[in-house]
């Protein structure tokens, strides 16, 4: 194995543009909060790409077996990076994030020190109980724009915009688990679809995102945002709510919407906040 390949495989371990799309929520959470040109935000943002990295890269460690099955094209499976130095990888970016959220404000520290715990315990402690997975990814999703606006002094004003993510994420992760039923039942897993079946894990997850879009307009009835907001907010809620339908028939399909549905809402709350 070259060393180029060994840093591509690297490189992968982090999955760049997911890190780097975490990065660019905390700057949306710090612009909700008012303040996204604030050296802080910069610096939250950094440690987020960092720590996002990191825990991609401990999660393709513990679930290389799974890999095997599922994704063997993954660094590890192929032979690319080992599994010690995945581990050791991980352990350098982490590092980096923590120096980084040593920082910012106390209720910044204390997000990002959940966080990273939460990261660390993800594959080994949560992942395979039916739910619990779920729920921690919906957290650490919506905790983006928590972080964001928590790094500026500010973390009340991105309550809202942490509540709907978190939800959208959850219902995201219930349908990806969905998808990945074959794998996870190989290792033994008891995700959620596997403990109370495909299609009422579905139905969870169609009620999930219909609690989002019926809370989505909150920030517009309390007079945050105005119709601005509502214009890029109501197209989100019915590719997200279209999702939940198409869930049943392709989760694969259902779950990639969503991706763009969560987009969608984030920049709502941009447009939002540029003409409050």
């Amino acid at each position: 194995m070259t060393l180029g390949a060994r840093l591509r495989g690297l490189l992968e371990l982090c999955r760049p543009a997911n890190a780097v799309v975490s990065g660019v929520l905390t700057l949306i959470g710090a612009y909700v909060a008012g303040r996204p040109f604030a050296l802080a935000a910069l610096v939250a943002a950094v440690a987020t790409v960092f720590a996002t990295a990191a825990g991609n890269a401990i999660n393709d460690y513990f679930d290389r077996d799974i890999d095997a099955i599922n994704d063997p094209e993954r660094p590890i499976p192929r032979g690319a990076v080992t599994p010690r130095g995945a581990l050791a990888f991980s352990g350098v970016l982490f590092a980096g994030a923590t120096v980084l959220a040593l920082t910012l404000p106390a209720f910044a520290i204390v997000v990002a020190v959940v966080n990273l715990l939460a990261l660390v315990a993800y594959t080994k402690v949560f992942k395979g109980l039916p739910g619990a997975g779920n729920a921690v990814v919906a957290y650490l999703g919506g905790s983006t724009f928590l972080f964001g606006a928590a790094a500026v002094g500010r973390p009340l004003a991105a309550v809202v915009l942490f509540a709907l993510a978190a939800l959208s994420t959850l219902a995201r992760e219930v349908i990806k688990d969905v998808e990945d039923v074959a794998g996870d039942r190989e290792e033994g897993l008891n995700t959620l679809p596997i403990a109370v079946g495909e299609r009422a894990a579905c139905w969870l997850a169609a009620a999930v995102l219909a609690v989002a879009v019926l809370a989505s307009p909150v920030p517009y009835l309390r007079d945050l945002f105005g119709v601005a907001y509502l214009a890029v907010v109501v197209p989100a809620d019915v590719v997200m709510a279209y999702a939940g339908y198409a869930a049943f028939d392709d989760p694969a399909r259902a779950q990639s919407l969503l991706k763009y549905g969560m987009f969608l809402a984030a920049a709502a709350f941009v447009v939002g906040r540029a003409f409050a």
